[in-house]
């Protein structure tokens, strides 16, 4: 007998719990919206996580909140890290489970007074509904409606919950590294895609600083003495920009250009801020290398490129561990009726910090929403129930070992 035909009744048990929490889900939901949690609102972030904490605390979990170090000038709110030990030691296949889900938006403070939590139709709007309130509640609601069901067969579950996520998550990511490491599976709570797909992928990304170095001249005594260092950017930009389409989903961007200081002077530095995504690791490294081998050969004589590497956000990969994570959600959801398949994105989130530890990563497991980040951002109820009883259904099938085999 399949894992997917034993786990039926588990499945529509959980599916009924989750019907009969729809109603405090909203609830929940709407006391999170009515909260401004900006990144730049640590005061408001702080506020979401004391509830989470205390749903958390309410469910057993040994919860706390850790204050990152500040990155900047601008501190950011707590994370909030969640414990709970099941009754199925490692030794004996039990697996550690983590949640990942962000208490941050990207709106200012007063946007939850101007556009409060409003349900029209089936549709619930307000700053976050989508990204990521909604997911957030789907998973305190998830680990709800297991210990309603006395589900314990697992080793751990933990839930990580970050204040920083649209801005890149600067101050989390070593803690979020840190969590992750030693987890089995990760399950990232941001909502799914507006078809119903979950996220397989998400790319990475590599930030890069070329300096390039000329020789200054007065422009029209002397010009000839000079080497154009704005010159040889124009040249680097669009040679850069030419790598576009070498390595089929590897993209290259030269976001910022500075040079000069003077038009009467022969342009002596320049500076060029550059962008690498990548499904892949291999694709950011061959993109630096391309970025290298075009800086050590500069076409205007007596300039020079240096370059930098600023930052690396890790790839989320479609690996074969997070394919088998997927067709077991994908078996769960025929048990539900549902029928989604898996999106990869250029967008990068906390999953890709956690697949880039080595654990595999399921993404986009909250309900259905869209147009996130902006005023018409709405999370589609209807999905509410159904999507709950996925994310506890797979909780549950993950917990033990063997479920993935085959």
């Amino acid at each position: 007998m399949s894992s997917s035909v034993r786990q039926q009744p588990r499945t529509a048990t959980l599916l009924t719990l989750a019907r009969a929490h729809k109603s405090r889900y909203l609830r929940d939901l709407a006391e999170l919206v009515a909260i401004d949690s900006g990144s730049y609102s640590p005061d408001g972030v702080n506020r979401v996580g004391e509830i989470v904490g205390e749903r958390l605390r309410a469910l057993g979990f040994d919860t706390r909140r850790l204050s990152p170090p500040p990155v900047g000038a601008c501190g950011t709110g707590d994370l909030v890290v969640a414990r709970k030990r099941g009754s199925l030691p490692v030794e004996d296949g039990g697996r550690r489970i983590l949640l990942a889900a962000h208490m941050d938006t990207v709106f200012e403070d007063g946007t939850a007074a101007a556009r409060p939590f409003a349900l029209a139709g089936s549709h619930a709007h307000g700053p976050g509904v989508s990204d990521d309130k909604g997911g957030l509640v789907a998973g305190l609601t998830a680990l709800r409606i297991l210990e309603e069901a006395g589900f314990h067969e697992y080793a751990e579950l933990v839930f990580l919950a970050v204040p920083d996520e649209e801005i890149g998550s600067p101050a989390s990511r070593p803690l979020t590294e840190e969590t992750a490491r030693g987890m089995h599976y990760a399950l990232a709570l941001e909502c799914a895609r507006q078809n119903g797909d979950v996220v397989i992928a998400r790319k990475g990304v590599a930030d890069f600083r070329l300096t390039v170095k000329g020789r200054a001249a007065h422009a029209g005594i002397e010009p000839e003495r000079g080497a154009n260092a704005a010159l040889a950017a124009a040249h680097l930009t669009v040679a850069l920009q030419g790598l576009n389409g070498r390595w089929g989903d590897v993209t290259v961007n030269v976001g910022m250009v500075h040079a000069g200081t003077r038009t009467n002077i022969v342009c002596p530095e320049a500076e060029l801020h550059v962008e690498v995504r990548s499904a892949t690791t291999l694709g950011i490294q061959q993109a630096r290398q391309a970025i290298e081998e075009l800086a050590a050969r500069p076409v205007v004589a007596g300039t020079s490129v240096t370059v930098e590497q600023l930052d690396l956000c890790p790839p989320m990969e479609d690996t074969d561990a997070s394919r088998r994570i997927l067709r077991t959600a994908q078996d769960i959801g025929e048990e539900l009726g549902l029928s989604f398949g898996a999106a990869a994105t250029g967008g990068v989130g906390d999953a890709n910090f956690i697949a880039g530890t080595g654990v595999p990563v399921l993404d986009g497991l909250g309900p259905v929403g869209g147009s996130d980040h902006s005023p018409q951002e709405w999370l589609d109820t209807t999905t509410i129930v159904t999507r709950v009883a996925l994310l506890a259904s797979l909780i549950a099938e993950l917990g033990r070992e063997n479920t993935l085999t085959g």
